[in-house]
């Protein structure tokens, strides 16, 4: 994801830096190594900058559209591919406008977040490289432990919602063809379980790629992948919708009553789809869990907080009139019927050979998303563990095989990592379900709680001015919202589970 191209004439070797070619030859920049095992650099003589920034690291050369590409492709993910069956529990009226309401809380707190990047000066003041350091270097004490476990835990469930989500549209791609060949009226049933481990496979070779410097390409990839599905889901949308000959739907979603293809909608389950409604919409913009990974990429100046600001408009308003497009035109051409899964949940048959293309690029684009979400949670555990064991040659040593460098701490705990997220996706593959409840989980504390919370910090703000009341008020807002999704979602996962059986999963 998160792009640092190397374009700069610096190369790293075993005796130091070497930092860029004057009047015919490399000047050397010493390394030593620091007590957290990353490298600290001295340098020789004042005024060197062209290989590093005021920190002393490689400079950083994203711009707003790289930092732009990294929030589209961690953005636009499979969570738009349920916007259809939440607007259809939401209705023509409370759906829209819940997106959009989404959309500019997403935009305030992400702006009041980046300027938390910098301690102190906007411009000079000493960087947060994660979330977490932010969170310490504004609030500090028990709250740096809170947003940790949040933080993580919502990573690894990411891991697993992607997971369950490729896995469906592999089994789509298969059940198509099958359509295709036998007609509509097979059921064309098919185990996701096999294809988990397949996702599972892939995503261990990739995570042993050491960090975000080195898969930018990958981040590039997945946006295109995106971009994709979205528009064929939304091209499909606009020809049901001619086909139809005008827009189903109502003006309330989904009536107490009405007979879908999973039976009678009753009172209680309007309420708990309404609910959950709002937790797939949560889950479809959540990306501040990352804001500030993809900030410390970006070169300056302009300060970095500009920079992203610029970048937070272009891509929320991208993704706002995607989803809108996506989730009213999949409404609008299946009504009540609409699928939870647009593009899996076989709304559409034909052509087949359209949607085969569409899941294949959900699938490539999941591989990518997977490694944007993890990649800080693997950096995470790494550095703890390296401060932890300092003088562990399996945990601190790397190994060179050919031009890879090889860690033995990384490849156990990645692969172990992928291992668990895959097992717990085959026992629990209700993907509806899961992305509610993730985006209820992270939603309020990760982007609305936390982000404000050091806003006031660091701008001072007194308690119970207007401003403070204000934000205050947005908080507690998005903290009901949040509880009720939560709700909601759980209640999805208990109607789920009593027909459900552990690692019998057939769609």
């Amino acid at each position: 994801m998160l792009a640092r191209s190397r374009t700069l004439p610096c190369r790293i070797h075993h005796g130091g830096i070497d930092e860029g070619r004057d009047s015919g030859r490399y000047l050397q920049v010493e390394v030593q190594p620091k007590s957290h095992g990353e490298a600290e650099a001295i340098f020789p003589q004042q005024g060197i900058s062209k290989c590093f920034d005021d920190d002393g690291r490689l400079k950083r050369t994203g711009t707003v559209w790289t930092a732009t590409a990294h929030i589209i492709t961690a953005v636009i993910g499979s969570g738009v591919l349920s916007l259809a069956w939440a607007i259809g529990q939401l209705g023509w009226v409370v759906g829209p406008t819940v997106m959009l309401l989404f959309a500019l809380v997403i935009y305030y707190t992400s702006n009041l977040l980046s300027q938390c990047y910098r301690t102190g000066d906007p411009v000079t003041g000493r960087r947060n490289y994660t979330y977490m350091d932010a969170v310490k270097s504004n609030l500090g004490g028990v709250k740096v432990k809170i947003c940790g476990w949040i933080q993580y835990l919502n990573l690894l469930g990411v891991a697993i919602g992607y997971t369950i989500a490729s896995s469906i549209s592999m089994v789509a791609i298969k059940r198509s063809n099958c359509f295709h060949k036998h007609g509509e009226q097979d059921p064309c049933h098919a185990s996701s379980n096999a294809y988990m481990i397949m996702f599972g496979i892939t995503e261990i070779l990739f995570s042993q790629i050491p960090d975000f410097d080195q898969v930018w390409w990958l981040s590039i990839v997945a946006a295109v992948m995106s971009f994709t599905y979205s528009a064929i889901g939304l091209s499909l949308g606009i020809t049901q919708v001619i086909g139809n000959g005008g827009f189903k739907g109502s003006l309330t979603g989904i009536s107490i009553g009405a007979m879908t293809k999973a039976g009678r909608v009753t009172m209680m389950q309007k309420m708990w789809r309404s609910l959950q409604a709002l937790g797939d919409i949560a889950f479809a913009y959540s990306y501040s869990i990352i804001l500030i990974e993809i900030q410390d990429t970006l070169k300056s100046p302009p300060a970095e907080y500009k920079t992203m600001k610029k970048s937070t408009v272009l891509s929320i308003g991208v993704t706002t009139t995607f989803y809108l497009l996506c989730g009213c035109m999949g409404y609008a051409a299946f009504g009540d019927d609409a699928p939870g899964n647009l593009l899996t949940g076989f709304g559409f048959y034909n052509p087949y050979w359209l949607l085969d293309i569409a899941n294949v690029a959900i699938v490539v684009h999941l591989v990518g998303a997977y490694q944007v979400y993890c990649q800080p949670l693997f950096a995470f555990v790494e550095k703890w563990t390296a401060h932890r064991f300092p003088k562990s040659d399996f945990v601190t040593k790397e190994y060179e095989v050919g031009s890879y460098h090889l860690n033995l701490f990384r490849l156990v705990w990645r692969t172990g990592f992928v291992v668990v997220t895959t097992i717990v996706s085959m026992l629990m593959p209700f993907f509806n379900d899961v992305v509610g409840i993730l985006g209820a989980f992270g939603f309020w504390p990760l982007t609305v709680y936390f982000p404000i919370e050091m806003y006031i910090s660091q701008k001072k703000i007194a308690r119970w001015s207007p401003r403070w009341v204000g934000l205050q008020m947005l908080s507690l807002a998005c903290l009901i919202i949040s509880i009720a999704a939560a709700c909601g979602s759980f209640a999805g996962v208990v109607l789920d589970l009593k027909s459900y059986k552990p690692f019998k999963s057939t769609i």
